[in-house]
C-alpha cells in the first residue's frame, strides 16, 4: 500500500485531474492528492527544508504556486475541488460529522464496529462520507491547524465562487438548525432531563433552541438582501448564552451521577450535547467572523480530529467508562475501608476474622477433593468446584469473617484516594505512609489467621478419617499431585499472578453490579414496591432494602469469585490454554491434606518442602497483582498521576528505619487528651 501511495507524484497527480470524469473518479482523485500531501520528504531537489512546518503545508503551499503558475493544470484540479465542493450534501458533513448516528453507547459501539470492517466508498453523495475518506490520518487536524493566512487566501481566491461561498453559508444556518434541534432532543429526553438541576431548566433553554436558530436563518436571510447585520449579531450571540445555559444544565446531570450511579449511555449523551454545542457555536463563529478564512480552518480541523475520534475505541471507552470506573472505585474505596485496620483492637478482631475464614477455607479444601472424587466431566467438576467455593466465600461474608486475598482490590481504591493531598505538606505524605503501614500489617494478619486455621482444620479432618474409617479423605494419587503441581519449580508463581488477576476482577464486577444496583434503586423497589410490601410486610421490606444495600457488593465479589476459580481453568483448557489458578489459602489447605494422607514421612521429601516454600510467593503475587491493578485503575478515575513518587519512597524508608515494627504489628495507643 505504502508503494502504491508513493507512486503518485505531482505530475502524474496533475495530469489525471479531470473534472469531467464520474463523480468516483473526483473523489477517488482528492484522496490520492492528501495521499501525496501526508508523503514525509522533499517534493522537489530545490526545497530547502523547513523543521518547523509539517510536510503537508510545504506541499500544500507547493502546489498553489504551481497552480498560479500553470492556468491550464489549474482549471483541471479546481474544477475537480468545486465540484466536490458543490455537488455533495454540505449538512452531512457540518451538522453529522463526527456524531453518533443514534444516542445510545452500545449502537454506537456496533457502529464503530461496522467503520472498522465495512470499507467506504467514493461514490457517494455525502461530503461527510468524502471528508472521512480524505482526511483520515490521526494527523491530519494538526496540519491543518498549520496553514497560514496567506496559504489560505490563495487557496480560497483560487476555488471559492460567490455561488460556492453563499451555498457554504447557508448550509451552515442549515446546520445550526439540524444541530439545536438535536440537542434539544436530547436535553429533553427522560435520562437526561429527570437528572438536571432544576434551578437551571427553570428558564427552558432546550425548549428555547426551537426558536433560537429559526430565528437566527430569518436574520441571515435579511441580512444577505441588504438590512442591518446587528440583528444578526444579537440573535447569535442569544444563541450562544442558550447554549451555555444548556450545556451547564447537561454538565449538572454529572453531580446526579456522582451521588446515585453512573450510566455509559447518559455520560456519552452528555458528550454528545457538548460537542454539538460547540459545533454550532463555530458555525456561528463562521458566519459573523470578519476573517472567516481562519475560522473555517479551525473548524475544519476540529472536523478532521472529530472523524478521527469517531473510529477510535480508545476514545470511546475512555471518557464514557472513566465515572464508571471512578464510582467502581469509590464504591470498593468504602468496602475497603473495612479492611484497613490502624489500631490494636482492629488488627485483634482483623485476626480473629481470619482465623474465622481460614476454618471454613479448610473444609472447602476438602470438598474439593470430594468433587474430584465424583468424577464429574471437565466443566461440570469446573462448575461445582466453583460452586464450592462460591458458597464457602459467600458463608465467610455472611459470618463477617475474611478472606486476605480479597483484600488488596478493595483497599487499593481507599489508598489511591489518601494520594490526593499527598502533593500538599509533608503531613499529607506521613499520613499516607501511615496507611501503607496500616495496609500491610492488615494484610499479614488476614493471611496470618487464614493459614494458622486452615492447616489444623485439614489436618484434623484427616486423622479423624484415620481414625473413623482407617482412611484419608483424600486419595494417595491426589496427594502426591498435590506435591507435583504446586511447588515452587513448577508454573506456580504464573498462576499466582493469574489468580491475582481475578481477585481484581471480581472486585470490578462487584463494584459495577453494586452501581447498576444504586443507579436502578433496587433497595427503593423492594421497600416501597406494592407487591413486595404485600408480601413481605412494610416493615420487613425495609429491612430487606438495607441488607440488599449492604451486602449486594460482597455477595456479587464473592460469587463471581469463586465461579471464576473453578470455571476459568475449565474454559482455558477447553481452547488449548494451560491455565490455573493458585489461591494461598486453597493451596495451603491441600499441601495440609497431603501431609495428613502421606504422614509424616513425606516431610523427608524436597517436593513437600517446594511446596511450602512456594506458599508465601503465591500470597505475595496474588495479593500485590490485584492491588497494583485496583490501585492503577483508581488512580485512572480519579485523574491521578503520583509525581511524588521520591517524597513518598523517601518516608517510606524513614519509618522502615525508624519504626520497622510499625509494618507488622500496631504499636501502643495514647490515652486522649484532656
Amino acid at each position: 500500500m505504502q508503494a502504491r501511495r508513493a507512486a503518485w507524484d505531482l505530475s502524474a497527480l496533475l495530469n489525471s485531474a479531470d473534472p469531467a470524469a464520474p463523480r468516483p473518479e473526483q473523489h477517488l482523485w482528492l484522496v490520492r492528492l492528501a495521499q501525496w500531501l501526508r508523503q514525509p520528504g522533499p517534493y522537489a531537489e530545490t526545497e530547502v527544508p523547513d523543521g518547523s512546518t509539517p510536510w503537508p503545508v510545504r506541499r500544500l503551499r507547493h502546489l498553489l504556486q504551481l497552480l498560479q503558475r500553470h492556468p491550464a493544470q489549474a482549471e483541471r484540479v479546481v474544477g475537480v475541488l468545486r465540484g466536490a465542493l458543490g455537488g455533495t450534501q454540505l449538512s452531512t458533513l457540518l451538522a453529522e460529522h463526527g456524531f453518533a448516528p443514534r444516542a445510545g453507547f452500545g449502537s454506537e459501539v456496533m457502529d464503530r464496529l461496522r467503520l472498522a470492517l465495512v470499507p467506504a466508498t467514493p461514490d457517494t453523495t455525502s461530503l461527510g462520507e468524502l471528508f472521512a475518506l480524505v482526511f483520515h490520518d490521526a494527523d491530519d487536524a494538526d496540519w491543518i491547524s498549520a496553514l497560514d493566512p496567506a496559504l489560505l487566501s490563495g487557496w480560497a481566491a483560487l476555488v471559492i465562487t460567490p455561488e460556492l461561498r453563499e451555498r457554504w453559508q447557508r448550509a451552515a444556518i442549515d446546520s445550526i438548525d439540524l444541530l439545536a434541534a438535536q440537542v434539544r432532543a436530547a436535553g429533553l429526553s427522560p435520562q437526561l432531563r429527570l437528572r438536571m438541576d432544576a434551578a437551571l431548566l427553570a428558564e427552558r433553554p432546550f425548549h428555547q433552541l426551537a426558536h433560537a436558530a429559526p430565528r437566527l436563518a430569518e436574520r441571515y436571510a435579511a441580512q444577505t438582501t441588504g438590512d442591518d447585520t446587528q440583528p444578526l449579531l444579537q440573535e447569535v450571540q442569544l444563541l450562544r448564552a442558550l447554549l451555555a445555559r444548556c450545556r451547564a444544565a447537561a454538565d449538572s446531570v454529572h453531580r446526579h451521577l456522582e451521588a446515585y450511579g453512573v450510566s455509559v449511555d447518559v455520560v456519552f449523551q452528555i458528550d454528545q450535547i457538548r460537542a454539538r454545542c460547540e459545533r454550532i457555536e463555530a458555525l456561528c463563529t463562521s458566519l459573523i467572523s470578519p476573517s472567516p478564512a481562519a475560522d473555517w480552518r479551525w473548524l475544519i480541523a476540529e472536523l478532521a480530529r472529530a472523524g478521527h475520534e469517531r473510529r477510535s475505541w480508545r476514545q470511546l471507552f475512555g471518557r464514557q467508562y472513566s465515572l464508571l470506573a471512578r464510582k467502581v472505585a469509590e464504591r470498593n474505596a468504602e468496602t475497603g475501608e473495612h479492611y484497613i485496620t490502624r489500631t490494636r483492637a482492629e488488627y485483634r478482631a482483623m485476626l480473629q476474622r481470619a482465623l474465622g475464614g481460614g476454618a471454613v477455607i479448610g473444609l472447602t479444601t476438602l470438598a474439593k477433593f470430594g468433587i474430584m472424587a465424583l468424577g464429574f466431566t471437565a466443566f461440570w467438576g469446573g462448575f461445582w468446584a466453583g460452586v464450592n467455593y462460591a458458597l464457602s466465600f459467600v458463608a465467610i461474608h455472611l459470618l463477617h469473617w475474611t478472606v486476605a486475598t480479597k483484600q488488596p482490590a478493595m483497599t487499593a481504591p481507599a489508598m489511591a484516594a489518601k494520594l490526593q493531598d499527598v502533593a500538599a505538606n509533608d503531613a499529607a505524605v506521613e499520613d499516607f505512609v501511615d496507611e501503607v503501614a496500616h495496609l500491610i500489617r492488615s494484610q499479614i494478619a488476614g493471611i496470618t489467621g487464614n493459614l494458622l486455621a486452615v492447616v489444623p482444620v485439614v489436618l484434623a479432618a484427616q486423622a479423624l478419617a484415620w481414625w473413623l474409617i482407617n482412611r484419608p479423605l483424600v486419595g494417595q494419587h491426589n496427594a502426591e499431585h498435590v506435591l507435583e503441581t504446586l511447588s515452587l519449580l513448577g508454573p506456580t508463581p504464573l498462576y499466582a499472578a493469574f489468580t491475582g488477576v481475578l481477585l481484581f476482577a471480581s472486585s470490578l464486577i462487584a463494584g459495577w453490579v453494586e452501581n447498576s444496583f444504586v443507579w436502578h434503586r433496587i433497595d427503593s423497589a423492594i421497600a416501597w414496591n406494592p407487591r413486595f410490601v404485600a408480601v413481605l410486610g412494610d416493615a420487613r421490606a425495609k429491612r430487606w432494602a438495607a441488607w440488599w444495600r449492604a451486602n449486594i457488593s460482597g455477595l456479587t465479589a464473592n460469587v463471581s469469585l469463586g465461579l471464576m476459580l473453578g470455571l476459568v481453568p475449565t474454559l482455558a483448557a477447553f481452547f488449548g490454554l494451560p491455565v490455573e489458578v493458585r489461591h494461598v489459602t486453597l493451596s495451603t489447605g491441600q499441601i495440609a491434606a497431603a501431609l495428613g494422607t502421606l504422614g509424616t514421612a513425606v516431610l523427608h521429601e524436597p517436593a513437600f518442602w517446594w511446596c511450602v516454600v512456594a506458599i508465601p510467593f503465591t500470597g505475595a503475587l496474588n495479593l500485590l497483582v490485584s492491588f497494583a491493578l485496583a490501585f492503577r485503575v483508581a488512580l485512572r478515575s480519579r485523574g491521578l498521576a503520583v509525581r511524588e513518587r521520591g517524597r513518598i519512597y523517601a518516608a517510606m524508608r524513614r519509618r522502615l528505619r525508624q519504626a520497622p515494627g510499625s509494618f507488622l504489628l500496631p504499636g501502643k495507643e495514647l490515652p486522649p487528651a484532656a
